[in-house]
C-alpha cells in the first residue's frame, strides 16, 4: 500500500504526506471553483463562456479590478483568466460529448489554433481594448509560440508576451514523464485509450483532502513530485498542497500526451504525426509534420527559465532563445524548478514584480 501512495504522489505531480497522525487543517480552496477561489481573497469575479470556431466551449474567468473599487485595483489592470479545451473547465463542445473520441481528438496543435485565437478576441471584444499583454507558463508558452508565430493578425493583438518556464522543444527533458516516449505510438492508445488523459476524478480530490493533508513523511511525496518537475525543497508552500493536488492535474486529451511523447522522441517543435505519410499528406499536405518556425514571432518576449527545471530544460531554453526576434528580456533563476513560477514562495519577489514593472513601462 505505501508504494501505491508514493506512485500516486509521483503520477500527480503534487502531494503532501500521508499517515494516520497530525492531520492538518484543510485549506477551504481546496473544495471551491475557480470563481469561489476568486472571491474568497477579496476580489469580484466574473466568468465567460468562450466559444472557439470548432464549438469548444471554453469558461474565462476574470477579475476586473481590486479588492474594493475600480479606481483602487492592486496593480492597475483587468485580469483574464484563460483555458484550454478538456480541462476541468472547458469540457463542452457544441457538437460532440465528452463522452466520445471526437471531443478529445486534438493536441496542443487546436488549442493554439483555436483557443487562444477565440479568448483573445473575445477579451478584446468585451473590452474594447487594441491589444493585451501575455502570460504564459509551461503549456500556455507553448500554444503562444505557436499562435503568434502562425498568426501575425493575432500577434499584432499582443502587446507583450511574458514566458514562464517556456517550452518548444523537449529535445533534453530529464523528467520522468519522458518515460511516456518509450511507448510505441500503436501502444499508447491501447494503455490509455483515445480520450481524456490524467482524468481529474474522486480519487485524486480524495489524495489532497484526505491522504494528503497529513503531516509526517511528507519528504517522500516532495521527492516524488521534484522527480518530475526538478527539486527547490525550501521554497514549496507545503500547506496548501491539498489545494494544488484538488486542482491538478486538470486533465487533457490522450492525442495531447501523445504529442508530446512525440517531441521527446524527435527533438522537434513541430505539428502532432498522424502516423504515416497518407494521413499527414491529408492534414499538411505533406508526408511529415510541419516544423513550428518561431524566428517567424515578431511579438516582444521575456523570458524567466530555471536552471533546476527538469521539464523546460535549460539545454532547450538554450535551443530557444536565439529564435526569439524580439526578444526584450531573459533572467535565469538557478534554484527554480518547473513549478516554481506558479508555486514558489519567492515567486512575486523572483517573476511577477518585474512582469508589473514591464507592463508598467507600457503605460508611459
Amino acid at each position: 500500500m505505501w508504494w501505491l501512495l508514493v506512485a500516486m504522489c509521483f503520477i500527480h505531480m503534487s502531494g503532501n504526506s500521508f499517515c494516520f497522525l497530525g492531520k492538518k487543517a484543510m485549506n477551504p480552496e481546496a473544495n471551491m471553483n475557480i470563481s469561489q477561489m476568486i472571491s474568497y481573497w477579496g476580489y469580484r469575479s466574473e466568468m465567460h463562456k468562450v466559444i472557439t470556431a470548432d464549438g469548444y466551449v471554453l469558461q474565462v474567468y476574470r477579475i476586473p479590478h481590486g479588492k474594493n473599487d475600480a479606481n483602487h485595483l492592486d496593480a492597475g489592470y483587468d485580469v483574464w483568466l484563460g483555458n484550454s479545451r478538456g480541462n476541468t473547465w472547458a469540457r463542452t463542445n457544441l457538437f460532440y460529448s465528452p463522452d466520445s473520441a471526437e471531443f478529445w481528438a486534438f493536441s496542443f496543435d487546436e488549442m493554439a489554433k483555436y483557443d487562444l485565437p477565440s479568448t483573445i478576441n473575445f477579451i478584446l471584444n468585451k473590452t474594447g481594448q487594441k491589444k493585451l499583454h501575455y502570460v504564459g507558463h509551461s503549456q500556455g508558452t507553448t500554444i503562444g509560440f505557436i499562435a503568434f508565430s502562425t498568426n501575425p493578425t493575432l500577434a499584432q493583438k499582443i502587446k507583450a508576451f511574458y514566458a514562464l518556464a517556456p517550452v518548444a522543444t523537449v529535445k533534453y527533458t530529464k523528467s520522468q514523464l519522458n518515460k511516456l516516449a518509450l511507448i510505441p505510438p500503436f501502444l499508447f492508445k491501447i494503455l490509455f485509450g483515445n480520450k481524456m488523459f490524467y482524468p481529474h476524478n474522486f480519487f485524486e480530490n480524495f489524495l489532497g483532502a484526505e491522504v494528503c493533508s497529513h503531516e509526517i513523511l511528507d519528504i517522500l511525496c516532495r521527492n516524488a513530485l521534484f522527480a518530475i518537475t526538478g527539486f527547490d525543497n525550501k521554497n514549496l508552500n507545503m500547506s496548501r498542497l491539498d489545494v494544488y493536488l484538488a486542482h491538478n492535474p486538470a486533465g487533457t486529451s490522450v492525442q495531447n500526451a501523445l504529442h508530446w511523447s512525440q517531441a521527446v522522441k524527435s527533438g522537434k517543435f513541430q505539428a502532432f504525426d498522424w502516423g504515416t505519410p497518407t494521413q499527414n499528406l491529408l492534414h499538411y499536405n505533406q508526408a511529415t509534420p510541419p516544423n513550428y518556425n518561431l524566428t517567424a514571432m515578431d511579438v516582444p518576449i521575456a523570458v524567466w527559465s530555471g536552471d533546476n527545471d527538469l521539464l523546460a530544460d535549460p539545454q532547450d531554453v538554450d535551443l530557444l532563445l536565439p529564435k526569439l526576434s524580439n526578444l526584450i528580456y531573459h533572467k535565469e533563476i538557478p534554484i527554480y524548478n518547473h513549478l516554481d513560477f506558479i508555486w514558489a514562495m519567492d515567486a512575486p519577489q523572483e517573476v511577477y514584480n518585474e512582469i508589473i514593472s514591464m507592463m508598467a513601462e507600457d503605460k508611459k
